[in-house]
C-alpha cells in the first residue's frame, strides 16, 4: 500500500490516488467550493481537485 493521508476518506474508487478501505494516497489534496466560491453550506457543493482518474 502507498503511504495515505490520515484521516482522509475518499469512496471514488476509480481515483488514482484511491486505496483499499477508502484511503487516499496523493500527496496533498485540494478541496474547492463549487462555482468558485468561498464557502460552502452542503458538502455536495465542494469538490475534490486532486481527482486524477485511475489509468
Amino acid at each position: 500500500m502507498a503511504n495515505v493521508l490520515n484521516g482522509v476518506k475518499c469512496s471514488v474508487k476509480n481515483c488514482n490516488y484511491w486505496e483499499d478501505n477508502y484511503k487516499c494516497s496523493a500527496p496533498a489534496i485540494e478541496v474547492n467550493v463549487d462555482n468558485g466560491g468561498h464557502s460552502a453550506s452542503k458538502s455536495r457543493e465542494t469538490n475534490c481537485q486532486t481527482f486524477r482518474t485511475k489509468a
